[in-house]
């Protein structure tokens, strides 16, 4: 099984590179103060650390510490992993505010300076539950062939949280034999403008 075409190699790989890397860093830049302002929330109102790192599975299988504003307590997987739920009663006093309008995300910034991930792409996933969406999803495996996003195509579209995965992998593998700079930049401006909200954001 594979893929219509595969634009992202060669040339385009490093284009997409020194996008992430100039954009991350003026992102980082621009954000800063926010998220300064969101470090000492978090730390004033809930026990433990400002920052969580969750292992998930990127480009090619390679596994790295993903970034996030902490939101729940932390002892939240005390039984193990589980998906957010709405109305979750892990969440810290500001979670439930940062995962809404989805700036817990924002420490991914670095994820992308670093190269673990780049601004836009397939949402990574955390591989205790990549297993089994591979054995629901043939074609699941395809979207390791390009680095993780901190958005995605599928993500403006409504597609996060408890929403259908097979519908999820059809948006990203779309957007793997559709890239382009210009689709990358489509993508930013509809999230800088809204699109990365949903009610399913808890």
């Amino acid at each position: 099984i594979s893929l219509q075409g595969a634009p992202l190699e060669g040339w385009n790989l490093i284009a997409k590179r020194v996008f992430d890397t100039l954009c991350s860093l003026l992102l980082i830049l621009l954000t800063g103060p926010v998220m300064l302002v969101l470090a000492v929330l978090v730390k004033l109102t809930s026990r433990g650390p400002i920052f969580y790192r969750q292992e998930r599975m990127g480009m090619d299988g390679h596994l790295f510490g993903m970034l996030k504003f902490r939101t729940m307590r932390i002892d939240a997987e005390a039984q193990g992993a589980q998906f957010a739920a709405a109305d979750d009663p892990r969440r810290t006093p500001i979670g439930t505010f940062l995962r809404k309008y989805s700036l817990d995300e924002l420490p991914q910034f670095f994820n992308v300076l670093v190269g673990d991930m780049s601004l836009v792409g397939p949402r990574p996933e955390r591989p205790v539950f990549i297993e089994e969406f591979k054995k629901q999803i043939p074609r699941y495996h395809l979207r390791h062939m390009v680095k993780s996003g901190v958005t995605g195509w599928a993500q403006i579209n409504g597609l996060r949280g408890n929403t259908s995965i097979k519908e999820r992998i059809d948006y990203d593998l779309y957007y793997i034999e559709n890239w382009s700079l210009l689709f990358d930049l489509k993508i930013l401006l509809r999230t800088a403008f809204g699109g990365f909200l949903s009610k399913n954001a808890y």
